[in-house]
């Protein structure tokens, strides 16, 4: 099984093989700015079944050990990688072609919160 997925503009698109590790919501100050959104959404996948199929993503470094890709002419965010979890990629939901078959399982730094989002997982 793959899915596919890209970036608003089209420029840049990935392939990725096989069932996702996890999934989450991400809370963190840093996943919201990196997103512009009160909540970062991430499929999480081994690193070596994911390949980008058309284009190449800019890449940011938001912080020691962590890499942010996005497309350099539309500002979609794609992915993150960071060195706590050296061996995967975590894919923003969102720009897969059928989010839909990527269901939320976990939270990640729920502590951050916005504590006006509810999500129905609490």
């Amino acid at each position: 099984m793959s899915d596919q997925g890209g970036c608003l503009c089209g420029a840049v698109r990935y392939e990725v093989d096989g069932a996702p590790l996890r999934t989450a919501h991400c809370h963190c100050e840093s996943c919201r700015r990196a997103v512009g959104a009160v909540v970062a959404t991430f499929a999480c996948f081994s690193a070596s079944s994911f390949r980008y199929i058309k284009g190449v993503p800019a890449v940011y470094q938001s912080s020691p050990g962590v890499r942010r890709t996005f497309c350099s002419r539309c500002g979609t965010s794609l992915t993150y990688q960071g060195e706590k979890w050296a061996n995967e990629i975590h894919v923003l939901t969102a720009t897969f072609d059928h989010p839909e078959n990527f269901p939320t399982t976990h939270q990640a730094f729920a502590a951050e919160r916005i504590p006006w989002f509810h999500i129905g997982m609490d």
